[in-house]
């Protein structure tokens, strides 16, 4: 069954024997969902978290691009399109030209000299960079503006009573209480080597652990991942592919 905020709450106050109105798990709530959605979304690479954007411009005077702006924010990059024709901002409309990735030595080795400059390379960029998790530098140096199309992960924006839903309690609610078990029990127990119970984080994070596995396969199969590139369920007796 899958879970809105306030139902997520009613199940993690009946496993943490909190009443749901106690202010010790009242304050503590907000942390338990950003701990188990964080959790998640490092250890699963989720299909769900996938997103493109197409709004973001190439300057003729600069190598340099920057996604701080962006609405999500990236937290992985997967694919870069250039769009071309320069001037074409809608994907459906355009060519879209792959970039490449490379490093920094190879782009400044290659293509380092400004416009400005005696022997300055200029075209539709082929290649990028990475400055930062969020700046890029593309290469060569743009000879017009053109739109990128980003492609990456995003951090689904966890369940709050302003966002009453999300991919992960609507498909995954099992293990997104488990992952919040574990940081209520720390909070409730105060486990660790002196702790009074340690078992029972422990317990929680055995049973999120099993969990996860069982989700990384279905998420598998989603991207035909699975055994032999299919979305079948893997058969426990085949061998595995390498």
């Amino acid at each position: 069954m899958s879970l809105n905020y306030s139902q997520f709450v009613t199940e993690l106050a009946l496993l943490s024997q909190y009443d749901e109105t106690d202010p010790n798990f009242v304050s503590n709530l907000p942390s338990c969902i950003d701990y188990a959605t964080d959790r998640i979304v490092r250890e699963l690479n989720l299909l769900s978290t996938v997103t493109s954007n197409s709004t973001l411009q190439t300057s003729t005077t600069s190598r340099v691009v920057s996604l701080a702006a962006l609405s999500p924010v990236f937290n992985v990059l997967q694919d870069i399109n250039l769009l071309t024709p320069a001037g074409v901002t809608n994907p459906d409309l355009a060519a879209r030209v792959p970039l490449t990735i490379q490093s920094r030595a190879y782009m400044n080795q290659v293509y380092g000299t400004a416009p400005t400059q005696p022997g300055a390379v200029t075209g539709p960029p082929q290649c990028f960079a990475l400055i930062t998790d969020q700046t890029i530098m593309v290469a060569p140096y743009p000879d017009a503006v053109y739109n990128l199309e980003i492609v990456g992960t995003v951090r689904p924006t966890p369940l709050s009573v302003a966002n009453p839903t999300n991919w992960i309690g609507t498909y995954l609610p099992d293990l997104y209480l488990a992952a919040a078990m574990i940081q209520m029990s720390a909070f409730k127990m105060n486990f660790g080597a002196m702790s009074d119970d340690p078992k029972m984080a422990i317990s929680w994070s055995d049973q999120y652990t099993t969990l996860r596995d069982s989700a990384s396969v279905e998420d598998a199969m989603r991207k035909y991942m699975s055994t032999g590139w299919t979305s079948q369920l893997p058969d426990q007796f085949n061998e595995k592919r390498t």
